[in-house]
């Protein structure tokens, strides 16, 4: 009993959520400010409304047609003085205006569903890439976009189906219920209600089950889909160690998960079907008895037995609809709750409602007392004070998890500081606007990451808009122009996924030219070179030195002979500054400084 109760307020849940997304849908509907979005809603409607008149009277021509063919009804009256040919052409005709006018809503609405899923989809998009880096640190790419897929897909099938299936589907059994009963007698509403009725219930209960093993399959086809990401987008590291049929059997674990629930999915389907069928040819054949018999007493005529039979399978058929479409619409409804979950993830880093565009005059940096820990327990910086002065070059060196990359991370504000202040000349970068802080800052990281595009596109990233001369003066900047230039298609020439058809330091040369043409005032290296061999990192750093002069550089480096003649070299160690100075100060000072270049130098030199 327990386990059933707790069932009964999981299904209560999931249909107040249900219900606090349809919510979420109906401005996309009805939004504020766009008239012709709800012009083209109330044409739809009325449209549908006509539809289904000439539908529900469709059925009359019909009966009119076999009664005039009767022997017995060759001199009756029928509708509009017609006879049999007559009438059986308007039955034609009525049947072509309710297909005429269900295509003629599409064409009016088709708009308005496109629009709203255009909308959404570039929402989501754009909240995306506003979430915190932690976020997207934690979160599956594979599971991120499926659930955005199947989330935008759900939002023009809802707002389709339930604006024009649900409603009036209820318009159109009433309209056909009056009709029984003013034309035939209340027992024929009767039959009809309860068939209905236990329809309805029938399907809504099954269904309802049935939607918690789609979620299943749905969580099992999502797991497996960020398995099958994962693993190709780690492509090389597969191949290092021989991990193929390691990564094919946790594949074939998840799809198994998966086979399982879809198995389960086709047996429900199979049982709702049956069920529903039972249920409407129940109903179906005890309507028809009824209408036989009042045709053999003389109290109806074959007309009517035609037309009830008409009204009936009208009624079998979208009843038979209602069952798919609510399934769709329930699995609609969970899919884009989990869209409207990741549009309700807070952005961790937000602009304050008076942030201002940052001014940079020189490009001082400036770290007052900063503490900050990626979680409250392990803090990484503790009390940093740091002044990088407008046109120096400061390193900042020290021993894995030191602190290094973290001060990049803040400075690009990634993450706000948890005690502190980080300035640029002056300005709080929690008082600027991200998109103006993001702007004067240029990044060159360790592992440039390309875009699967052209070599022009991926330089031409760093200002969107640049004309060719710039990328091309960019481009022999970083020394890359000669070797572009070589290839089959030049700037045309397309790099891969993350650029892997170029070598390691190709693509830091794109990376280099990419930030050059951006042209930043602040220049953040971090790591900039440490993936490279020696040569081509000795052949590198010539650029990213030149590309240094006049600007304010902060070098994070774990190689210490890439930042010798640095203006000054801070040496962090246990989120603290323990040294700086210039570098032949601190090998002077044999401190921290001196301990790791000695050690650097000596595992150098055997090679």
């Amino acid at each position: 009993m327990r386990r059933l109760a707790k069932t009964d307020n999981n299904l209560n849940d999931a249909q107040i959520q249900g219900w606090g997304v349809i919510q979420k849908v109906i401005p996309y509907l009805w939004p504020e400010g766009q008239p012709w979005v709800k012009r083209r809603v109330v044409i739809a409607l009325l449209v549908l409304l006509l539809s289904k008149v000439i539908a529900v009277t469709t059925p009359i021509f019909y009966k009119q047609a076999v009664d005039a063919l009767a022997p017995e009804g060759a001199a009756a009256a029928t509708i509009l003085g017609l006879g049999a040919v007559g009438l059986t052409l308007a039955y034609g005709m009525a049947r072509l205006m309710t297909v005429g006018f269900q295509q003629l809503r599409d064409v009016v609405f088709t708009r308005v569903g496109q629009r709203a899923l255009r909308q959404l989809a570039l929402e989501t998009f754009t909240h995306i890439h506003r979430l915190s880096l932690r976020y997207h640190i934690t979160r599956k790419t594979g599971g991120l976009s499926r659930i955005i897929e199947r989330g935008v897909k759900g939002v023009d099938f809802l707002l389709r189906f339930l604006l024009f299936s649900m409603g009036p589907l209820v318009l159109e059994l009433l309209m056909i219920s009056v009709i029984l009963f003013f034309l035939f007698d209340v027992w024929y509403l009767a039959v009809v209600v309860l068939t209905i009725a236990l329809y309805v219930w029938f399907t809504f209960k099954v269904t309802e089950w049935r939607v918690r093993i789609r979620k299943e399959m749905n969580d099992q086809d999502t797991d497996a889909n960020q398995k099958a990401i994962d693993s190709l987008l780690n492509f090389e590291t597969v191949k290092y160690f021989g991990a193929e049929q390691w990564e094919a059997d946790r594949y074939d674990v998840a799809m198994s998960q998966y086979e399982n629930a879809a198995i389960r999915t086709n047996y429900s389907l199979a049982f709702l079907n049956f069920g529903q069928s039972l249920l409407i040819t129940g109903g179906l054949v005890a309507v028809m008895v009824m209408a036989a018999v009042g045709v053999q007493r003389g109290d109806l005529t074959v007309g009517d037995f035609v037309m009830v039979n008409a009204y009936m399978i009208q009624i079998t058929m979208p009843l038979n609809f209602l069952g798919t479409v609510y399934r769709e619409i329930r699995q609609a409804l969970i899919d884009m709750g989990d869209m409207f979950d990741l549009l309700g993830q807070p952005a961790e880093v937000k602009d304050k409602p008076d942030a201002k565009p940052l001014k940079v005059d020189g490009g001082r940096v400036t770290l007052k007392n900063v503490s900050f820990g990626y979680e409250a327990a392990r803090p990484i910086l503790k009390g940093i004070d740091l002044d990088v002065a407008p046109g120096q070059t400061v390193a900042i060196v020290g021993s894995s998890g030191s602190g290094k990359s973290t001060i990049g991370r803040l400075l690009f504000r990634f993450y706000d500081v948890g005690e502190g202040a980080l300035l640029i000349d002056g300005q709080d970068v929690r008082d600027v606007t991200q998109d103006s802080l993001h702007a004067e800052i240029g990044v060159v990281p360790q592992d440039t990451v390309l875009f699967n595009d052209t070599v022009r596109y991926n330089i031409a990233y760093g200002r969107p808009g640049a004309s060719e001369e710039e990328i091309i003066s960019a481009a022999k900047a970083a020394k890359i122009h000669d070797f572009i230039s070589a290839l089959p298609e030049g700037y045309d020439t397309t790099v891969g996924e993350r650029g892997l058809k170029l070598s390691g330091g190709e693509k830091q040369r794109v990376g280099i030219a990419r930030t050059l043409l951006k042209n930043p005032p602040i220049l953040l290296l971090d790591e900039a070179t440490s993936a490279l061999d020696t040569d081509t990192e000795m052949e590198i750093q010539a650029e990213l030195k030149a590309m240094g002069e006049g600007r304010t550089v902060i070098t994070i480096a774990h190689r210490l002979s890439t930042i010798a003649d640095a203006d000054r070299i801070v040496v962090l160690e246990n989120g603290h500054i323990v040294e700086e100075g210039k570098h032949e100060e601190l090998l002077e000072a044999n401190g921290r400084y001196a301990h790791l270049w000695n050690r650097q130098q000596s595992e150098e030199e055997p090679a």
